[in-house]
């Protein structure tokens, strides 16, 4: 049989047309690479490098914080910690890389539980390259181990950065407060905040002032191998370091009053400069250690700071609210001054006063008998103040109080700042839909019902009174105050409160009486050293409704008493008395009278404030300036 002529021209056909197409597909792949690698060699060559060039960020140092003379109080110290990168974490068989990685790393090092779920965590919300930090704080021993074994871990380096320490932690943690990790919540998209183990402010100065603190990040090149380890440095342009805060604390004096009232329960002090707002103590007792939050704070540790029925994570000086009791009277004697009630009006105290059919009880049971403005100021007579506030009525009281820096946040730079409460008849309108009552505004008369105050307020309310009536402002920076610069403070210009200095050197006296008046409350707690004298005012709150029943059986003492149904202790005070400069306000919750509690307290910490400040000037070769009435 002959072959069919048709098809064997077809097959011919068809061999050459892939045979055609064979090599026009050799000569396009030749072209092309060609095209690559000569024509386009700079570029590939460039995108190459970058492969193996990897870029990174350099966490800048944090600025340090320092109290008044430069003393640091949060400072960075060296900190080995271990890394992983996920994407960097293989294994050859299916299942959790980074999982697996971390199993082999907790035969080297310790790892919680917590440690595991928090990097698995951060794995899966950040980007597969960015490092995270699995443990830090490591021991030259832990860092070596793991160091040895890296070739095993894949994925796992070492890292040497900074972690914040506080120098004085238990002093100081309200107010230098702490850095921790960076929250999901927190994330900008700023790549600083996603560096492993970066830290920002919390709480305290640390976050009043983070950016400042916080810099700006440097750059580093190294050249990293196929697996990702790095093999040398190529590169780096150091980051701009944080900005130092310096604070208008006094470091020495802080420690001394923490260690003063660090037996009570629960206590706050502030001291403050009467004339330029520094504040140069602020103290609550109990404290927290910041360190445990720089390095990072387990479950167990949290627990046991926010189930603390003492509140050790409350800054009570800004933060705790408190019926100020009779130191509310400073307030409440110049309202009177400033409404044209004399100094010489006297009211007879029988140990209570009659309003409808209740009985508003002096302190003193039996009653002090008839008692001027002075008199009754300085032994805290109650039945004089219910019936001058009775008089006045609760809008003019809250006027001169306000002006005195009560019932409103004085803008501290802190965050946590509790307005306190000055009651008026619209506030309770507004508040409570009710109308006022002038019973309450006998209550009122003494600091207590409604009203609520914060140590701060009431060291600010003290400095007024005795700064000649200057609107002064509390701050902890001396470099930031609502935005103006304060070098040069004695200068700085406050505005006037607009009380009459007559008003002010009146209540003035009272205080001095208060102490240094054998009769006066606080007479057991006076500083004898000649020029450093002060004057205040003792308080004291009760927390719990004193029953009829109770009154008739008598009245049980603080003693008697449980902790938490005692009556606060409270005082105001300043000195000295001929130039006065410095004031102070202490509260003990629970602690009792303010005689017995609060003051003894103001009166060590204003001695040794002028001890010291004594000291300094004899040091530097100077001499205090002569006495003299800033009113």
């Amino acid at each position: 049989m002959q072959p069919d002529k048709n098809l064997s021209r077809n097959f011919s056909r068809r061999a050459a047309l892939l045979l055609g197409a064979k090599f026009s597909l050799l000569g396009g792949l030749a072209a092309r690479m060609y095209y690559l690698q000569v024509v386009e060699a700079d570029k590939y060559k460039l995108l190459a490098d970058e492969n193996r060039i990897s870029p990174r960020l350099l966490p800048p140092p944090r600025g340090y914080i320092v109290d008044r003379t430069g003393i640091p109080l949060a400072v960075n110290v060296q900190n080995f910690r271990v890394l992983i990168v996920p994407e960097q974490a293989k294994r050859n068989d299916q299942g959790n890389s980074i999982l697996w990685v971390l199993n082999r790393l907790r035969q080297l090092v310790h790892l919680s539980e917590y440690d595991v779920e928090r990097v698995l965590r951060d794995a899966a919300r950040h980007r597969p390259f960015v490092p995270i930090t699995v443990r830090e704080n490591l021991t030259w021993d832990e860092m070596s181990r793991v160091e040895v074994n890296s070739p095993d871990l894949p994925g796992i380096s070492i890292d040497v950065g900074r972690t914040r320490h506080y120098t004085y932690p238990t002093s100081t943690a309200h107010v230098v407060g702490y850095v921790a990790a960076v929250a999901e919540e927190e994330l900008t998209g700023d790549p600083l905040l996603e560096l492993p183990g970066f830290r920002i402010g919390k709480n305290g100065i640390e976050r009043q002032y983070d950016l400042a603190l916080r810099g700006s990040a440097g750059t580093s090149h190294v050249e990293v191998n196929a697996l990702g380890r790095v093999i040398k440095e190529l590169s780096r342009q150091e980051g701009q370091s944080g900005q130092d805060v310096v604070l208008t604390i006094d470091i020495g004096l802080q420690n001394y009053l923490t260690e003063r009232v660090k037996s009570e329960k629960g206590a706050a002090a502030v001291v403050m400069d009467a004339h330029n707002g520094d504040i140069l103590a602020l103290v609550s007792t109990p404290s927290y250690d910041p360190n445990q939050f720089a390095e990072g704070l387990n479950s167990v540790q949290w627990q046991d700071l926010v189930s603390n029925p003492h509140a050790p994570l409350t800054n009570k000086a800004i933060g705790g609210q408190y019926a100020p009791g009779s130191t509310f009277k400073v307030a409440v004697m110049a309202a009177a001054l400033e409404s044209g009630i004399s100094v010489d009006h006297t009211v007879f105290c029988p140990g209570h006063v009659e309003l409808g059919d209740r009985k508003f009880h002096c302190w003193k049971k039996h009653g002090h008998g008839r008692m001027d403005m002075l008199d009754a100021f300085k032994q805290s007579c109650d039945v004089w103040f219910y019936e001058v506030a009775k008089k006045l009525g609760v809008d003019r009281i809250a006027t001169i109080a306000r002006r005195l820096g009560l019932g409103e946040r004085l803008g501290i730079d802190l965050l946590g700042e509790k307005p306190g409460l000055i009651p008026t008849k619209k506030w309770k309108r507004d508040a409570l839909g009710q109308p006022w009552h002038q019973g309450e505004t006998l209550v009122v008369g003494i600091g207590q019902g409604y009203v609520l105050a914060t140590p701060l307020q009431l060291a600010v309310m003290t400095a007024r009174v005795v700064n000649g009536g200057k609107a002064v402002v509390p701050h902890l920076s001396r470099d930031f105050i609502k935005g103006r610069d304060v070098q040069g403070r004695p200068e700085l210009q406050w505005p006037s409160i607009g009380v009459n200095s007559y008003t002010l050197k009146t209540v003035r006296q009272g205080m001095f009486d208060v102490v240094n008046d054998p009769v006066g409350t606080a007479f057991k707690a006076q500083i004898a050293e000649a020029g450093m004298e002060m004057g205040g005012k003792t308080g004291t709150a009760q927390v719990r409704r004193i029953s009829m029943a109770e009154r008739e059986r008598g009245v049980r003492k603080n003693e008697e008493l449980v902790w938490r149904e005692r009556d606060h202790a409270l005082f105001v005070g300043y000195a000295p008395v001929d130039n006065p400069r410095w004031v102070v306000s202490v509260v003990v919750e629970h602690g009792g009278g303010g005689s017995k509690a609060a003051a003894p307290v103001a009166r060590d910490a204003l001695l040794e404030l002028q001890k010291r400040e004594r000291e300094r000037l004899e040091t530097a070769g100077l001499t205090p300036s002569p006495g003299r009435d800033p009113i």
